[in-house]
């Protein structure tokens, strides 16, 4: 396997994941862009070890606020009420969030995957992601210009949460950005952008967590595992992708505190457009 390959493709799951830019169309055009044809890279197995080391990422960056909402979602359950406690309310909306998310993948997630990673279908896929780049970094960038920017975290409702988990359903299609989708539903329903972005890598924890195992569990169905020679190449992967992602959620929260969305929304216009010029001249299709 080749190392730089998977380390390349690593490091852009890791910074993908949590920008507002798409880590799955990435993956998609990376390789493409760059002519690679290497089916380890391609495969379930690879595909897994980047998606756990993102959850890795996400599950040590937020630890203490999961070691929090987990006791709370205990206390919860033993005593059989919310009540007032924040953390109980979060950790119950968070719950009802991923619901959309599930269902949907349930229902779509192998028709997307064929559309997008049958060779036959390429062409049709890359102008969905381009049309998709531009479309969500427009909605994300009408978000900025409307939201109140006022929520806390600790003030969202439920039908707030639950608007959010319906726009987390969407990023199934590549383009769209979990993060993405969630952060802008987030500032249309007037979160400030750091409550925005938190809510929504919380909530990505365990739709990564459950697409890794399920992820996992079809590779263990499998006939073919992960020989001695692509071994270094997936551990490359896996650490790229963990290390990145999580330099990425540190530097993300910070700069939202004190920035807009503006570099993501005209980084997604600007691969768009440059998409669909790649498209129109019949570069590699």
């Amino acid at each position: 396997m080749d190392l730089f390959q998977a380390l390349v493709l690593g490091l852009v799951q890791g910074l993908t994941e949590f920008l507002p830019i798409s880590s799955s169309a990435h993956l998609i055009l990376v390789p493409w862009l760059f002519g690679w044809d290497n089916q380890a890279l391609n495969s379930l197995q690879f595909d897994v070890a980047l998606h756990m080391g993102t959850l890795l990422a996400v599950l040590v960056y937020f630890a203490p606020d999961w070691h929090r909402l987990i006791a709370a979602f205990m206390r919860s359950l033993l005593e059989r009420r919310i009540g007032s406690d924040p953390d109980r309310r979060l950790v119950w909306y968070i719950g009802f969030a991923t619901v959309p998310a599930i269902v949907v993948g349930v229902l779509a997630e192998s028709q997307i995957d064929e559309l997008f990673h049958e060779p036959s279908n390429l062409r049709v896929g890359l102008f969905i992601i381009a049309v998709m780049m531009i479309i969500m970094g427009a909605l994300l960038l009408f978000a900025e210009r409307v939201g109140k920017h006022a929520i806390e975290l600790k003030n969202i409702t439920l039908r707030t949460a639950f608007g959010i988990g319906v726009a987390q359903a969407l990023a199934l299609v590549p383009g769209v950005s979990r993060s993405g989708s969630t952060i802008t539903a987030g500032l249309f329903l007037g979160l400030k952008r750091e409550a925005a972005a938190r809510f929504s890598f919380l909530l990505s924890t365990p739709i990564v967590l459950g697409a890794g195992l399920k992820k996992l569990y079809d590779m263990l169905q499998g006939t073919e595992g992960i020989t001695a020679d692509q071994t270094g190449g997936f551990i490359v992967g896996f650490l790229a992708a963990a290390i990145s992602g999580f330099l990425c959620i540190f530097f993300h929260m910070r700069y939202l505190q004190r920035r807009s969305t503006a570099p993501f929304i005209w980084y997604r216009f600007m691969v768009g457009l440059a998409l669909l010029a790649l498209l129109a001249f019949g570069f590699r299709v």
